[in-house]
């Protein structure tokens, strides 16, 4: 049996990688970029909210080091039910925390985690969403 060919994202934006559409109610969570940010409004009808006050399409929250994993949980409970939550962490050899502590924190906080993607030269970044069975 033939090796089903891979799909090519590479023409694609980082926004429509990661899924966003510009009626979403989005967060920032952490320090993001300024590019990151001025980029994710223009394709928002509304400006990301610095904070998390309501419930939220998209949850962008930026690790950085262990101590930032517990925003997770924070995160997990402002997520509309078919929300998602994107985790941008360090990667590479010798990142802290590395993939096993975010997906960890992730379970751990009553999310899955179903999607990767390539976010910057030092950070990937980690889709969690709520379990379809609880939704």
């Amino acid at each position: 049996m033939a090796k089903p060919t891979e799909r090519d994202y590479s023409h694609r934006s980082l926004f429509e990688k990661l899924g966003v559409k510009a009626q979403a109610r989005a967060a920032l969570v952490g320090r993001h970029d300024e590019a990151f940010v001025a980029g994710l409004d223009a394709v928002l009808e509304t400006p990301a909210s610095p904070s998390m006050r309501a419930r939220y399409d998209m949850i962008f929250l930026r690790v950085d080091g262990p101590r930032d994993l517990a925003r997770i949980a924070g995160a997990a409970r402002r997520l509309q039910p078919a929300g998602a939550l994107w985790v941008f962490h360090p990667k590479g050899r010798g990142a802290n925390p590395g993939d096993a502590a975010v997906r960890a924190a992730g379970l751990a906080a009553g999310l899955v985690d179903n999607k990767i993607c390539a976010y910057t030269g030092s950070h990937t970044a980690t889709r969690f969403v709520i379990p379809l069975a609880r939704r």
